[in-house]
């Protein structure tokens, strides 16, 4: 590499003894020759005395102030040399110290270190820059110090240009660290980064969030203030004010600075790299410096405490930096440190879990309210900024909730008092229809029970009714994905063949005493009662089968409500639940025609109202089951359409079997044979009367329009005509009830007619 000589002249300083300010040399506080020099600032002196008036010529004032404690740091280093000098550390070379006061002032530690740098040996203090540092040989090898941040950025910046290792015993700035900035830079004691963080995590730990900042109008000082007040935002702690002070201060206590620097000073090749690598020892724990040029080295936690009007201070624990946690000396020093949880600094009363803070119009995050968590809402800790969400779908939590609470999963339960009660109805209702079953059979052979259909007729509705009471109890308990798919086709298929069984049994009704011969024609070829039950009920089944296939019922969890989980049958398709429901309805409604037009028939042996009783029952039940059902939420959901199917089966059971039971128990004189053929003279005369009138009275109004036909004949055609009819219908009715006698009965009614 070429030499390239640049002479610097603004930085030659040629000092003549004859000058009349202060020069460097007579601010030398000590110096001793040696093969290796290495230069030393400390601020011995407090100040420099200030000129009452500007400066009309470059001056360097006195200093005043006498620090001892500096000035036995300055005897530290120089006790360090000598201790090496006098070992075999370093054989055959001599270490010396050129060491200046900088008496706290830049320019004057300005002044010492462009000596530091001026050239080795040469007549004039001459500071030159070159590209080749190996062929420039400066006055020292190495600097300790300064103290002041302030003063060793300043240094810093001219020992860069050769690179000169500078290693500060109290300098904690943050942005000396920058190696970019400050590459030739080190020290012994850690960054006031770590300072700041240790002091916030001291404050957090004392359970304080609301504290005051005193500081120097200095590098330091202002750095310090910077670092802190980011620190204290990461841990939540407000600064309630900051008081900055003067930088040089007269009372020492105010201060406190313990630093001891033992230097180890090697060979002069390659020094700032071996120092960046070197680890030192003080017979328990090793140092070294980072690649910031920071010492792995932590703080000492120290308690003022006031007894007696006497101030003592106490070391109460070791922060170490590396792993952020504070080192307690003794059981002691530990309670004490808890005893700081005691002193109250902030700004509001803490927020107890269950609650979170409510900043209010403050500058300060510090200063707050404390307001209760909302419903599924909740905080474990205190002075929590927000309140932590449940999962809606499996938690819930009330106000002011400090955890989440699993829901409760409810459905119509067998212990349930409605479930029970209603349980007890199905109960009731399977009694009365095995009860309704035994009269029956037992009365076989009375005129009430033939009238009814015989008794295979009676047992297929009595076994729907029985399917029907049955198929409430699937709505009860714990669904699964069986009992939602069997209560709704069991229900279906059951009543639907009740339905189609009871319109059976009307249009019967309706073609034995239907005396319009038109009316009569279509019922007759109407009435095929095994394929019409086949081909309803089997119609249902179909619907039923293809709900299952396509869109069967399943268990869902509804987890719509707050505090717990409805466990219920989703139906599927609403269309298919419907379409079922309402093909019931379409039966149960012509049902109910036929049996209304057949609703003045033979009382006692007339079913055909109280069919249509039980029609209206039904109607009036699912026309409020679908309103009902449609506001209805919860576990009671199923219970709503078993009340429904309850009713509608206890209305037709009712109006079916009830009044024939009632006259079979209880009006006997009533279900004999001569009673039953009694009462179907009677009413058949009537009814005969009062079509041959009807007749008769339509003959007379025809007559005045085309021919007059003589009343002497006594009897109309049309009249006539009934009357066969009814003998017809007369000769069914007696065949049902006693074959035997049919054809004696039928000449008898005949000749009475």
């Amino acid at each position: 590499m070429a030499l390239l000589v640049i002479q610097i002249t603004c930085f030659v300083i040629i000092l003549a003894t004859s000058q009349t300010c202060q020069t460097p040399d007579d601010f030398v506080a000590a110096t001793s020759p040696g093969h290796v020099m290495i230069g030393g600032l400390f601020a011995i002196h407090e100040k420099m005395l200030s000129s009452e008036e500007f400066p009309r010529e470059p001056e360097i004032q006195k200093c005043v102030g006498f620090e001892i404690s500096i000035f036995l740091q300055t005897l530290a280093m120089i006790h360090s040399i000598e201790m090496i000098n006098n070992s075999t550390l370093l054989s055959g070379v001599k270490l010396g110290y050129e060491i200046y006061d900088t008496c706290t002032e830049v320019t004057m530690a300005m002044a010492a270190t462009l000596r530091f740098l001026s050239k080795l040996n040469c007549s004039r203090e001459i500071v030159e820059f070159k590209c080749d540092s190996s062929s420039y040989m400066p006055r020292v090898k190495a600097v300790i110090g300064a103290g002041y941040s302030e003063i060793s950025m300043a240094v810093s910046r001219l020992l860069n240009l050769q690179l000169m290792p500078q290693v500060s015993y109290e300098s904690t700035a943050e942005i000396l660290s920058d190696k970019v900035r400050f590459p030739s830079f080190l020290r012994t004691v850690p960054s006031d980064f770590y300072q700041t963080k240790a002091i916030a995590h001291l404050i957090q730990e004392s359970g304080w969030n609301w504290v005051g900042m005193i500081t120097t109008d200095d590098d330091y000082g202002r750095l310090a203030l910077n670092n802190f007040a980011i620190q204290a935002a990461a841990n939540n702690v407000c600064i309630a004010f900051k008081e900055i002070f003067p930088a040089f201060l007269s009372d020492n206590t105010i201060e406190v600075r313990i630093n001891q620097t033992l230097e180890k000073i090697i060979a002069e090749a390659q020094l700032l790299d071996v120092l960046k690598n070197m680890t030192f020892t003080d017979g328990k724990n090793s140092f070294h410096f980072d690649a910031n040029g920071d010492l792995n080295i932590g703080y000492d936690v120290l308690l003022w405490k006031e007894i007696n009007d006497h101030m003592t201070i106490t070391k109460m624990a070791e922060y170490d930096l590396q792993n952020d946690v504070f080192i307690f000396t003794s059981q002691e020093a530990k309670n004490e440190f808890k005893n700081l949880k005691k002193i109250q600094s902030r700004c509001s009363k803490e927020c107890s879990p269950g609650q979170m803070k409510k900043i209010t119009r403050n500058q300060h995050i510090c200063c707050y309210e404390c307001v209760n968590c909302p419903e599924n809402h909740y905080t474990n800790q205190t002075d929590m900024d927000h309140c932590l969400l449940c999962n809606n779908e499996t938690h819930w939590a009330p106000t002011r909730s400090t955890k989440c609470y699993e829901k409760e999963v409810e459905y119509l339960n067998w212990s349930d008092s409605l479930a029970i009660l209603l349980l007890g109805l199905s109960l009731l209702g399977i009694l009365f229809v095995l009860a309704i079953g035994i009269i029956f059979t037992r009365n076989l052979n009375t005129p009430i029970v033939k009238s009814s259909g015989g008794l295979t007729v009676c047992y297929v509705i009595l076994l729907c009714h029985f399917l029907n009471f049955v198929s409430t109890g699937f709505f009860i308990g714990e669904p699964q994905n069986f009992t939602c798919k069997t209560r709704q086709t069991l229900f279906g298929v059951s009543f639907t063949l009740c339905i189609t069984c009871i319109l059976m049994k009307s249009l019967k009704i309706l073609l034995a005493f239907s005396f319009d011969p038109k009316l009569q024609n279509f019922l007759k070829c109407l009435y095929k009662p095994v394929p019409i039950i086949f081909t309803c009920t089997g119609l249902q089944i179909v619907i039923c089968t293809l709900w299952l296939i396509f869109a069967a019922p399943v268990v869902e969890e509804n987890v719509s409500l707050p505090r717990v989980i409805i466990l219920e049958c989703e139906e599927g398709s609403i269309v298919a639940f419907g379409t079922m429901l309402g093909y019931i309805a379409i039966l149960a409604f012509i049902c109910f025609i036929f049996a209304f037009k057949g609703r003045k028939l033979p009382e006692n042996y007339n079913e055909a109202k109280f069919i249509t009783f039980g029609m209206l029952i039904y109607f009036i039940a699912w026309i409020t089951f679908i309103p009902v059902y449609a506001n209805t939420f919860g576990k009671y959901l199923p219970a709503v359409e078993m009340i429904i199917i309850l009713i509608s089966n206890y209305g037709i059971m009712c109006c079916t079997f009830f009044p024939k039971c009632y006259v079979i128990l209880w009006k006997r004189e009533t279900n004999t044979k001569s009673a039953f053929l009694q009462m179907i003279y009677t009413y058949s005369s009537h009814s005969a009367g009062s079509i041959a009138m009807s007749h008769a009275s339509l003959d007379s109004n025809n007559s005045s329009i085309a021919m007059t036909i003589p009343r002497t004949d006594g009897k109309s055609a049309a009249s006539q005509k009934s009357k066969d009819l009814q003998a017809k219908v007369f000769t069914d009715m007696i065949r049902e009830n006693n074959p035997r006698a049919s054809k004696t009965l039928y000449r008898k009614r005949i000749s009475s007619i």
